[in-house]
């Protein structure tokens, strides 16, 4: 009896000692921000639209495997708009990889609709969620969010109407 008296003793302070086992964080999800502005076009942007100018933030959604390497990922974008002319429509807003000064081809297209975001009053928002990021545009903005741009089309500057270089704030 003494014998089990023991370890029952040893065995209650031995699991008051311990920590519970705890899982960790989740890391947040990475966000990237950049001013939008017409002069930050190649080439700038002259003319009615260039008092233009916005923000986007994009969210990045990654799934990993038990490597941490990315598997998967999609974005979330918020796009806000304001100073240029009544009725500018938005036809067109990707992600492009390029430095400063340089033009990419579109890498992550958000696949706006005709017609889908006119600035009436000159100004708006809009939101795409669930926007497929390839893995290797994902790792690429881990590693060097600077070595890609945002941009928004119009009908009148189909070659981009403002831009601006991603910085990672999360």
């Amino acid at each position: 009896m003494k014998r089990f008296a023991l370890i029952v003793i040893a065995l209650f302070v031995v699991s008051c000692g311990s920590n519970p086992p705890t899982q960790p964080s989740q890391p947040a999800a990475p966000t990237f921000t950049s001013t939008l502005l017409p002069s930050n076009e190649v080439p700038p942007v002259q003319g009615t639209e260039s008092t233009g100018q916005g923000t986007v933030t994009v969210t990045l959604n990654v799934t990993r495997d038990g490597n941490q390497n990315i598997t998967a990922a999609t974005a979330t974008f918020v796009v806000n708009l304001t100073g240029f002319p009544a009725n500018t429509p938005i036809n067109l807003a990707h992600i492009h990889p390029g430095a400063v000064g340089v033009n990419g081809s579109p890498v992550v297209n958000l696949a706006l609709a005709s017609g889908e975001v006119v600035l009436a009053n000159g100004s708006g928002s809009f939101t795409k969620s669930n926007i497929n990021v390839p893995v290797d545009i994902a790792n690429g903005l881990l590693n060097n969010p600077a070595g890609y741009y945002f941009n928004v089309h119009s009908a009148l500057n189909s070659g981009g109407v403002a831009r601006g270089q991603l910085t990672r704030t999360q």
